[in-house]
């Protein structure tokens, strides 16, 4: 009898603590649309929140914002591609939407260590990065050091 309510706490316990973690500091399914409107700190680096051990929910692959072209109002019409090779060639890897408050992101996983080519649709455009990325972490460059990421 002794045995057996041994085990059962020491299995409760492993329970206990195996779902207080996923709930703490695990890493949720986050993947923005176009009808969802929870984002927030539109322009800001969303992962310097969302990424493993950070406050935000949800471990980012990648996120960033996207403007009008007068930089100043976010933009809800648009989609980021990822894709193998330039201009929109290769393989596509990831299609992301832009939700209304102008930003994207997904916890889905990126490979981007070979290096990833983003293309950003909107209704009347579609530009595309030149040079390959090896982040998803948008903003950290787009509206700091680059331009920021604007469609039509």
């Amino acid at each position: 009898m002794r045995k057996i309510f041994s085990i059962t706490l020491i299995l409760s316990v492993a329970l206990f603590v195996l779902f207080a973690c996923e709930e703490e500091g695990g890493n949720e399914t986050k993947i923005s649309t176009s009808l969802s409107d929870d984002s927030h700190n539109a322009g800001q680096n969303c992962m310097k929140c969302h990424k493993s051990g950070g406050e935000g929910e949800g471990w980012f692959q990648a996120a960033g914002t996207v403007y009008h072209s007068n930089g100043k109002t976010t933009n809800s019409n648009a989609v980021v591609k990822l894709y193998t090779e330039p201009n929109g060639g290769g393989e596509l890897v990831a299609t992301i939407e832009v939700d209304k408050k102008g930003n994207f992101y997904t916890t889905e996983d990126i490979d981007f260590s070979s290096g990833l080519y983003p293309q950003l649709e909107g209704i009347n455009e579609t530009k595309y990065m030149t040079v390959p990325t090896i982040t998803g972490a948008c903003n950290s460059c787009h509206g700091v050091t680059e331009a920021k990421l604007t469609i039509e």
